[in-house]
């Protein structure tokens, strides 16, 4: 699931299209406004996003409307927190071995 939630937040439309559901949840055709590009193209992020599970999709009637979910985010920034913490430990033993040596 992590490389789906990287893969998703590497372009920044999709970034965009997070950033405005942080604000709240939205009808999908709001979402796509801002965007210079066509309602197939914001769709098709929309769709990496949900594949990514960063987006939930509620259908009501005719309405799409899509709302955020951090849980991948958390997910991803624990791994990273994780690699943060393990390249500290070991770029700090290089630096006592470069300054013991």
């Amino acid at each position: 699931m992590l490389d789906e939630t990287l893969t998703a937040l590497a372009d920044p439309t999709r970034r965009a299209i997070l950033a405005r559901l942080a604000e709240g949840e939205a009808r999908v055709t709001d979402v796509a406004k801002p965007f210079a590009i066509s309602l197939n193209s914001v769709s098709k992020h929309i769709r990496m996003l949900e594949r990514a599970r960063l987006v939930r999709r509620r259908i009501e009637g005719r309405e799409h409307f899509l709302a955020l979910d951090p849980a991948p985010l958390d997910e991803a920034a624990a791994w990273i927190d994780e690699q943060r913490k393990l390249w500290t430990r070991r770029l700090g033993r290089l630096e006592t071995a470069l300054n013991d040596g």
